[in-house]
C-alpha cells in the first residue's frame, strides 16, 4: 500500500478475498484513513449494480473522490463483472495518488490488454483456501487431534466458510456443491456462453476423477466417446481451459529435467479445493494417495512456489517447486510400507544429479534416518512448518 502500484487478489469463489478486503478497509480506518478518502465497490451487491461499464466505474470514482484531499483508496470486489473495466483502472491509476486494489475470481483478470495499459504497474496476490495450520486455527477449541482434523480436512476442503457450518456430511457437502454450481454456471457457463452443459459437466467430472493423474484432451475425448459423446479434442481444450481460468483446477505442466525443458503432454491436473471434488463424487478412500498429492501441490502454491511434474528417463518426480533461486524435489506417498514403494519413492530422487533438496513425504507414523541422502518427513509435519523450519528444511 502506498506504493503506485495496483494491487490483484485473483482465487476461486469462497477462498476469502472479499473478507481480506473488507479486513483492509478496517486497517486503513484504524490507522487514520477518512471514510471520505476510500471507495469500496462490492460487484456482488444491487448497491452498486449501475456500475457497469468502464465509463459508470469511472464517473463514479470520480465523483466520490470529487471533494477529498490526500492520499485515496479504491477497493473493488469481483471487479471482472464490470465490462472493460481494464481501461477505467488503467486511467485511474494514472492519476497519481490513488492505491486500487481489485478481487476477482478469474485467472484472465491479467489480461494482455491490461498489461499493456499498465505496463507493469501490477501486483497479483494468488490466494488460496485454507492450508492445514490454517485450518486448525479455524478450528480452535474444537480441534480433536491433529491426525482426526486431517482427515476432516482431506473429507471437507479449505473453504474459510464451512467453519461457520456443522461439520457433518449432509450440511457442508450441501454447501460445497452449491458453491461448485455457483463456479460452473456463473464463472463458466454465462461467462463462455456454453450451451452444451452436459458435456461440460462430463469433462469436469472425469478431471475431478483423475486428479494427479497424467490426463490428455486426447485421453479425455476418447473416454467420452466411449459413453457415446462425440466431443471434438478442440472443445476439450478449451473446456480444460475455463476450468483453469475460474481456478477450479489447476494444470501443472511436466517437466523433463535432462533436458531441461517443458513437455506439452500429460499434464496433470490439481483441484482448488477437494472438497469440491468429495461433494460432487463422494470420497473414497483408496484415492488417498492422489488426494495428499492435490494437498501438497496446494500448499506448495500457497508458499508461493511455481510448480511443475518432473520427469527423469522413465521416471517420475512429483513436484519440482520454484522459488526465485531456491527448488526442492518432492514425492508423496501414502505410506512407504513395502521395499518396492521405497524404491519407487525414492530412487527417482537419488538418480537427479543436483544437490537440490530432495524430499519424500508420507503418513508412515514412525521415521528413521533419512533414506540414503534423501530427507524423510511426516506429511503433517511439512504442512504445520513455519517459514523459519520452511528456510531450514530447504537449507539442509
Amino acid at each position: 500500500m502506498g506504493r503506485p502500484m495496483v494491487k490483484i487478489l485473483t482465487g476461486m469463489r469462497r477462498v476469502g478475498k472479499s473478507c481480506l478486503l473488507h479486513l483492509l478497509h478496517d486497517e486503513l480506518l484504524k490507522k487514520g484513513t477518512k471514510h471520505s478518502n476510500i471507495c469500496f465497490i462490492d460487484k456482488e451487491s444491487l448497491d452498486f449494480d449501475t456500475i457497469r461499464t468502464d465509463h459508470n466505474l469511472h464517473e463514479f470514482v470520480i465523483a466520490t473522490f470529487k471533494k477529498c484531499k490526500g492520499p485515496r483508496t479504491l477497493l473493488i470486489d469481483e471487479v471482472q463483472l464490470i465490462e472493460k473495466w481494464e481501461r477505467a483502472i488503467g486511467s485511474l491509476a494514472g492519476k497519481g495518488d490513488m492505491d486500487i486494489v481489485l478481487t476477482g475470481s478469474n485467472a484472465q483478470l491479467l489480461s494482455s490488454e491490461l498489461a499493456t495499459r499498465l505496463s507493469g504497474r501490477y501486483i497479483e496476490f494468488p490466494i488460496f483456501g485454507l492450508g492445514f495450520s490454517e485450518f486448525l486455527t479455524f478450528r480452535g477449541r474444537a480441534v480433536e487431534n491433529r491426525e482426526t482434523e486431517f482427515l476432516r480436512f482431506l473429507r471437507y476442503g479449505g473453504l474459510p466458510v464451512l467453519h461457520h457450518m456443522e461439520m457433518t456430511d449432509e450440511v457442508i457437502f450441501q454447501c460445497l456443491n452449491s458453491i461448485y454450481s455457483t463456479i460452473l454456471l456463473k464463472d463458466i457457463v454465462s461467462r463462455h456462453s456454453i450451451r452444451q452443459v452436459p458435456l461440460l459437466e462430463n469433462i469436469i467430472r472425469f478431471v475431478f476423477d483423475n486428479v494427479g493423474q497424467p490426463i490428455s484432451a486426447n485421453r479425455i475425448a476418447a473416454h467420452l466417446k466411449s459413453q457415446r459423446l462425440h466431443v471434438g479434442v478442440d472443445t476439450v481444450i478449451n473446456y480444460l481451459g475455463y476450468f483453469q481460468e475460474a481456478l477450479i483446477t489447476h494444470k501443472a505442466a511436466r517437466y523433463d529435467i535432462k533436458g531441461r525443458r517443458l513437455l506439452e503432454t500429460y499434464d496433470k491436473h490439481y483441484i482448488g479445493d477437494l472438497g469440491l471434488r468429495h461433494a460432487l463424487l463422494g470420497y473414497r478412500e483408496s484415492d488417498i494417495s492422489h488426494l495428499l498429492e492435490n494437498v501438497v501441490y496446494l500448499e506448495l502454491r500457497r508458499r508461493g512456489y511455481n510448480v511443475a511434474i518432473g520427469k527423469w528417463g522413465n521416471r517420475e518426480i512429483d513436484f519440482i517447486a520454484l522459488r526465485e533461486k531456491e527448488k526442492i524435489y518432492i514425492q508423496v506417498a501414502y505410506l512407504l510400507a513395502t521395499p518396492e514403494t521405497v524404491q519407487r519413492e525414492f530412487k527417482p530422487l537419488q538418480e537427479t544429479p543436483d544437490n537440490y533438496p530432495k524430499l519424500v513425504l508420507s503418513m508412515d507414523p514412525l521415521f528413521g534416518d533419512d533414506h540414503e541422502g534423501v530427507r524423510r518427513m511426516h506429511l503433517l509435519d511439512f504442512l504445520l512448518q513455519t517459514t523459519s523450519d520452511e528456510q531450514r528444511a530447504a537449507a539442509k
